[in-house]
């Protein structure tokens, strides 16, 4: 059991860094003065491409993940502008909002699949089998067979790399429920990984 959840670990905490992620925090002003606050743009150019991943991993689509981060900094120019200075936490502001769009896209693909049966023998693009090792193949075709909101709370813990305190946030539980979904997502990962093929 452990060997499948230590490789099933590996697998969704295996994400690289950008180049510069860790300097979206704003500079301070010399002297020890206020800080400046950092625009949107600093924060569009340090995180989207993470926030893409976390997306993607929630509805499996390339170009909708993109879309629904897209949205996201979208939403959170109109409402507070170029400056941030008016949230407290523009990184978690914008993953919540990532988050809620995920689970938008998935509430009308539910809605769409209801009225529009599914054409048979649809495949995957070939390229993302290319991309993707064996293992992380079979980490990720787990990782969609589980309900919608233990899949959210493990991307967020460990792609995203969150503390419980934020995935309960984010996903608006408590602390509790978060730690109790993470474990029976586990579970139920653990066995998926086990079945023969």
């Amino acid at each position: 059991m452990w060997g499948v959840r230590g490789r099933l670990l590996r697998s969704l905490s295996g994400r690289r860094e950008e180049p510069g992620a860790r300097e979206w925090e704003a500079p301070s002003v010399a002297g020890g003065a206020a800080r400046q606050d950092p625009g949107i743009d600093a924060l569009y150019h340090h995180r989207r491409m993470e926030l893409v991943r976390l997306a993607l991993l929630l509805v499996d689509d390339l170009p909708t993940a993109e879309d629904v981060v897209q949205d996201a900094f979208a939403a959170l120019y109109r409402r507070h502008g170029d400056r941030l200075a008016g949230v407290d936490d523009p990184e978690a502001y914008v993953r919540r909002c990532v988050v809620n769009g995920a689970r938008s896209v998935l509430r009308r693909r539910r809605t769409v699949r209801a009225y529009v049966p599914e054409r048979p023998g649809l495949a995957p693009p070939p390229e993302e089998d290319v991309l993707l090792r064996e293992e992380h193949r079979e980490v990720l075709g787990a990782l969609r067979r589980l309900t919608r909101r233990q899949r959210e709370v493990l991307v967020l813990r460990y792609w995203s790399n969150l503390s419980e305190a934020q995935i309960a946030d984010t996903l608006g539980l408590s602390r509790g429920g978060v730690k109790s979904t993470a474990s029976r997502a586990l579970d139920a990962l653990a066995r998926h990984l086990e079945v023969p093929r």
